[in-house]
């Protein structure tokens, strides 16, 4: 994999991970698009410059993690993969 490969997000999904988290655990968000256990991190950024994002939720549920990697409001989902181009 080349350095400009290594520096974009991939998009995983066009649409977000409909997930079932648990109240007060630890969680990995995958943010660049390379895992093989999305929405989740399996180490795959390693050769990136990305980072998963660590979050908890205060409510167990199911919650929508985005899947294009585009959100500003990360993990979760804010439509932005309605925007995305073919």
């Amino acid at each position: 994999m080349d350095e400009e490969q290594n520096s974009e997000r991939l998009v995983a999904q066009r649409g977000p991970y409909p997930t079932e988290l648990e109240a007060d655990k630890e969680y990995f968000w995958c943010y660049c698009g390379r895992s093989k256990s999305q929405p989740f991190c399996d180490n795959s950024h390693a050769a990136t410059a990305f980072e998963p994002q660590m979050f908890t939720v205060t409510e167990t549920k199911t919650y929508f993690l985005c899947g294009c990697k585009r959100t500003s409001t990360g993990p979760f989902c804010d439509t932005s993969h309605e925007s995305i181009d073919d």
